[in-house]
């Protein structure tokens, strides 16, 4: 005969369910302070716990809400032992379906481990949590039908009631778990600084007056959470929106404010509207801020990326110029070295044709290798690595004799706070700007000059040749079109001031900061 072997559960997933049990136990205990009915809270929070528990942890932990559903409902017997049994089995059965429907909805519609920082996450769950408790609502209801707890007139109103209380008690808990359970050391790093502090306990503090009092100030806290969203993103958004409605059912459960003083119904009506509307607000605008975000962090890594991909393709043409150009050029003048030998074998004249010939192709061919190699030299290494400045004079060194005006570079060689990145490209826009100078303006004296005035670094070309009228540089003019393009991937700004017979000044200024996006 077989044996069957039979596994107990680990003291570990005990005691993961006896936590779970108690949390959505003391869940519904906090629900349960504003009630509509012996069975029916205005915000009922374990829908959130459950559905989040789940999501997070795997439908494997319903045995969890289970017992906290057992303990919830043997509560509500104790408390009144008329209440119908069916009735409670049916309001237990909603409720677990409402929680494992939830959790694998959301698992569907905005994937694992979402942290609440995306529009299709707060949209995603909004879905999810309004078809799962619209089940339990509705399981609810009939069954509360079913034993004579609710009368057939009062059913929809009875319905609305539940399905708003879960859904809210949902907008509360389930995104602050969802923004919290990825990375807490992060959320609390966030959310720990003064600022962070400040704002969250004015929206203790607004919250709190907002609902203390029957004058038409229900909504004044909604600037401290639009602040909260907009500076601390979901972790302080979803703390605020819980800290909120806390203040909302708190207040009104003492009978003190503007929904206390209406009928039972209106109350819990008033109550679930302002949270869900406090909620959706706050969850909608931090997922914006969140992916803008984002999607600043990710330009600013693209235009990384791409400079690092501009060095290394900076290095391989480097490699083969050394490996195809230099080489073809050292193998000319050795063929030309011996062209010349024989030459003198043979008694030619090296003074004649073919001799002076051949001493032009050598020195042709010496001037050549000697702009490879220091073109070599120039992309094989960072252009600013010593600094802009150094990097602008030896540059305007360089162009010394070429014809053009002397070019005078003035500014500090070191402590630029901007990246070495920032620096190329301004030193881009410089020699771009040089080059203009040197081709068309016909000037006699040119500058440059870099500055870092508080908060900013500024580079200045300027030269007194003869100007002309930047608005009517036709578009597809190159140089010009690349220096704006610079000039906007450094988060800058690029000005050019001009005037016919009085020369140029062309200025960029950028942030000061260790990376501009």
């Amino acid at each position: 005969m077989a044996s069957i072997d039979v596994r107990w559960p680990s003291p570990r997933a005990v005691a993961g369910v006896l936590v779970l049990a108690a949390a959505y136990y003391g869940a519904a205990k906090l629900g349960q302070t504003l009630r509509y009915t012996a069975s029916v809270s205005a915000i009922w929070p374990p829908a959130g716990l459950g559905i989040a528990a789940l999501y997070l942890w795997g439908i494997r932990w319903w045995p969890g809400i289970f017992l906290g559903e057992v303990l919830v409902n043997a509560n509500l017997v104790l408390a009144d032992s008329t209440f119908p049994i069916g009735s409670i089995v049916g309001q237990q059965a909603g409720n677990m379906a409402e929680i494992i429907v939830g959790a694998v909805l959301l698992k569907r519609l905005i994937g694992p481990r979402a942290a609440m920082d995306r529009v299709e996450h707060v949209i995603g769950m909004l879905l999810a949590v309004g078809i799962a408790t619209a089940i339990s609502a509705t399981v609810g209801t009939l069954s509360m039908l079913a034993g004579g707890v609710v009368r057939a007139p009062d059913a929809i109103e009875f319905w609305r009631t539940w399905w708003l209380g879960d859904s809210s008690g949902a907008l509360v808990v389930l995104p602050l778990l969802l923004a919290w359970a990825n990375d807490p050391a992060a959320a609390w790093r966030r959310i720990r600084t003064w600022e962070g502090v400040a704002s969250i306990g004015a929206v203790a503090a607004l919250g709190i007056i907002a609902v203390s009092t029957a004058e038409p100030i229900t909504y004044m806290v909604f600037p401290a959470l639009i602040w909260v969203a907009f500076r601390l993103g979901p972790p302080g958004a979803t703390v605020s929106i819980a800290i909120t409605a806390c203040a909302a059912i708190g207040v009104t459960a003492h009978n003190v404010g503007p929904f206390s003083q209406q009928a039972i119904s209106h109350k819990t009506l008033s109550t679930q509207l302002y949270i869900a509307v406090a909620a959706l607000t706050t969850l909608l605008l931090s997922a914006v801020v969140s992916e803008r975000e984002r999607s600043s962090r990710d330009l600013t890594e693209a235009r990384r990326t791409a400079g690092d991909r501009a060095l290394e393709e900076r290095r391989r043409i480097a490699r083969d110029l050394h490996d195809s150009v230099s080489q073809t050029l050292f193998s000319t003048a050795l063929h030309t070295r011996t062209a010349q030998r024989a030459l003198e074998k043979e008694h030619v004249n090296p003074s004649g044709p073919v001799g002076k010939s051949l001493v032009a192709i050598a020195e042709r061919t010496k001037s050549i290798q000697g702009e490879i190699r220091a073109l070599i030299f120039e992309l094989r290494r960072d252009p600013v690595h010593d600094g802009l400045v150094v990097a602008m004079a030896r540059h305007a060194a360089a162009l010394d004799g070429s014809g053009g005006p002397h070019i005078d570079v003035r500014g500090p060689a070191r402590g630029l706070s901007v990246s070495p990145r920032i620096e190329a490209q301004l030193y881009g826009i410089a020699r771009e700007a040089i080059a203009n100078v040197l081709r068309h303006s016909g000037a006699t004296e040119a500058s440059v000059r870099v500055a870092a005035p508080p908060g900013e670094v500024m580079i200045e070309i300027r030269d007194n040749g003869r100007g002309f009228d930047p608005n009517a540089v036709r578009p597809g003019h190159f140089g010009l079109e690349s220096m704006r393009s610079r000039a906007a991937e450094c988060g800058g700004r690029l000005t050019i001031t001009s005037t016919p017979g009085l020369g140029a000044v062309v200025r960029v200024t950028v942030p000061a900061g260790d990376e501009t996006s």
